[in-house]
């Protein structure tokens, strides 16, 4: 398929997604395809199933022949996105519309065995789907993993062989995966449905066992050349601080997992076995705690001034165990990001919304309409800018990117991530952080 078809494609998809059923006419009108043109996309996308012709009963009544609406087919099949995260599966099921259906997780000991790992989310699959994925009933498979993981994964060896890893999901769910780095997931789930839905210039960071993030420029993921792109861990924050798994030393992920900043608190008399006692210290006015946790919020709140100071995206969202302990840990961090930016900048902070699921419904996220026969899959997120105006919440029209054409009121999803994925409630880190 031809580069411009494949964005005509895209094109027709994305309007049927935002407007629900439309004639062949408003299509042209809309896309501005030729009628030529648009026949030849629409063709394949009905024989496929993708799209489903039908004839409104009011239509039906009038005379001459009645004008055929087209429209996305909701139970053409289901996409799935797992999280293999370090300690956990996470899945999350929808259909090739993106209308998300339901996420379950599920919790293992470090180092769990890959096979049981797949098994597991297998498993958690057929929970949500209420009953063992029967064959052909997964269309593909967005798969989050730990490390570096660039355009064509399956020729990078990856920390646990992530070609192993894509090809033991295939095999399982008898489906085609594709497959990025778990942070940089997450940040394309917040920039869809979460925290910063909707606009096209933002930044995460995860602050969990492991410290990573991901960056959206210009409304697309970016990778990097080498796959390496959301490494903001190892960014260094103390040069004379501790080795880091990496080789450096004093990297971010030395201060500001969940692992350092429980030794930190151990070190200076404290006693938490996990981040739950911590907490719990915290609260009962523990101020070993909240000077812990103050110093890992300042060195982040520094690395993310450096970090906004070089890519200027408009909204920062922090995420993971950490974050969400609360005041204690994103006060420090927004003091120090606001002293930090330069003068003019105006980058709002905010706490992630999509929890633990975000990774997986990022996996969703990848997965998008492509080829004849299975979930029409496009190029990887970076590489096709044409239609790159999908991301805000399912069924949400921004002013700025109306496809030209008729004005017509959207038609929201039925089931749309905010109402499928459990929403935390607003935080005070929502307002612009200027200098």
């Amino acid at each position: 398929m031809s580069r411009n078809r494949k964005n005509h494609g895209e094109l027709v998809l994305q309007l049927l997604r935002r407007h629900g059923p439309l004639s062949r006419s408003e299509l042209i009108t809309m896309s501005g395809l030729s009628r030529t043109t648009l026949y030849d996309i629409v063709v394949p996308l009905v024989d496929d199933g993708t799209v489903t012709v039908s004839v409104p009963e009011v239509a039906r009544r009038r005379r001459g022949r009645p004008v055929e609406k087209l429209a996305l087919n909701p139970e053409a099949g289901r996409v799935i996105g797992i999280d293999f995260a370090q300690q956990a599966v996470r899945v999350a099921t929808a259909s090739i519309t993106h209308e998300v259906i339901g996420t379950a997780g599920e919790q293992h000991e470090p180092g769990a065995p890959w096979k049981d790992r797949v098994e597991t989310a297998y498993r958690l699959v057929g929970t949500l789907m209420r009953g063992t994925p029967r064959p052909g009933a997964c269309q593909a498979i967005g798969v989050g993993v730990a490390g570096p993981v660039a355009a064509q994964v399956d020729h990078l060896p990856g920390e646990a062989g992530h070609a192993t890893v894509a090809a033991m999901v295939r095999e399982r769910f008898g489906a085609p995966v594709r497959l990025d780095n778990n942070n940089r997931l997450a940040a394309l789930a917040e920039s869809k449905w979460g925290a910063a839905a909707g606009e096209r210039d933002m930044l995460y960071l995860r602050l969990s066992h492991g410290v990573g993030g991901g960056l959206v420029v210009d409304g697309t993921l970016h990778r990097g050349a080498f796959g390496l792109s959301g490494g903001f861990g190892h960014i260094t924050v103390d040069q004379d601080g501790p080795a880091c798994g990496c080789g450096g030393a004093g990297c971010l992920e030395t201060v500001a997992s969940v692992g350092a900043v429980l030794g930190a608190y151990r070190a200076a008399g404290g006693a938490a076995r996990d981040l739950p006692e911590l907490v719990t210290a915290l609260h009962a006015g523990d101020r070993t705690a909240r000077a812990v946790l103050a110093g890992a919020g300042t060195l982040i709140g520094r690395a993310l001034a450096t970090l906004c100071n070089t890519v200027d995206p408009r909204v920062v969202v922090v995420g993971g165990e950490l974050a969400e302990v609360g005041p204690a840990v994103m006060e420090p961090i927004e003091r120090a990001l606001g002293l930090g930016l330069m003068a003019g900048a105006r980058t709002r902070l905010s706490l992630a919304q999509l929890g633990e699921a975000g990774a997986a419904l990022g996996a969703v996220a990848l997965l998008r309409p492509g080829t004849v026969g299975i979930p029409r899959l496009g190029p990887p997120v970076g590489e096709d800018r044409t239609v790159r105006r999908d991301s805000m919440k399912p069924g949400a029209v921004r002013p700025d990117t109306r496809v030209p054409g008729p004005r017509r009121r959207p038609v929201p999803s039925r089931r749309s991530a905010a109402t499928a994925v459990e929403q935390r409630p607003a935080t005070r880190w929502t307002r612009a952080t200027t200098r």
